[in-house]
């Protein structure tokens, strides 16, 4: 029994040294980096990111190589991704997918598919007219050369292996990422 108690500690622990609820990120696209928050203070910062060819704002369909301003979370974190660690974020969001359907670019279904996961607190489908597969990622076995000149990305926020190690002692799934 003692054994149990001990081992029922040890993870409650380590869960409650790893996952700290009051730690989001703040990506600001302009300034091209991203804030460690905790809580309103910004504890660490990871500067000169990328983001997607076509820059950032309102995503208007799959493709559009635009990385989307607003609210997610890390819905998914990928360790052996090509870009060495990937952490997925819950896009489209639900105000993503109001937009998406007042313009005509998803359907009512797709609509209350995304509704659905969100509620639920899932992944929202990665398949969709709107896009999918954003997330937060390091570059690889990609040139870091190119990763300074200019922003390369399908929509996704881009850091250097180095910064991507750094960021997943913060983060986990759950962890908020504010997009401006």
């Amino acid at each position: 029994m003692l054994r149990i108690y001990l081992l029922l500690y040890c993870c409650f622990i380590s869960f409650s040294v790893h996952a700290e609820t009051d730690v989001w990120l703040l990506v600001d696209t302009s300034a091209r980096k991203i804030e460690i928050k905790k809580g309103e203070k910004t504890v660490e910062v990871l500067n000169k990111i990328a983001i997607g060819r076509g820059g950032a704002g309102l995503k208007n369909h799959r493709g559009d190589n635009i990385t989307p301003f607003g609210s997610y979370k890390i819905g998914w974190v990928g360790e052996k991704s090509n870009f060495r660690r990937f952490y997925g974020l819950t896009f489209p969001s639900v105000d993503d997918a109001e937009q998406a359907l007042k313009k005509g670019v998803i359907d009512q279904p797709t609509y209350d598919r995304i509704l659905t996961a969100h509620h639920l607190h899932q992944t929202p489908p990665q398949n969709t007219p709107l896009g999918g597969q954003i997330g937060i990622h390091g570059l690889g076995h990609a040139n870091e050369k190119i990763h300074q000149v200019f922003d390369w990305t399908h929509g996704c926020i881009a850091l250097t292996n180095p910064q991507i190690d750094q960021l997943s002692q913060w983060v986990d799934t759950g962890t908020v990422v504010k997009i401006k």
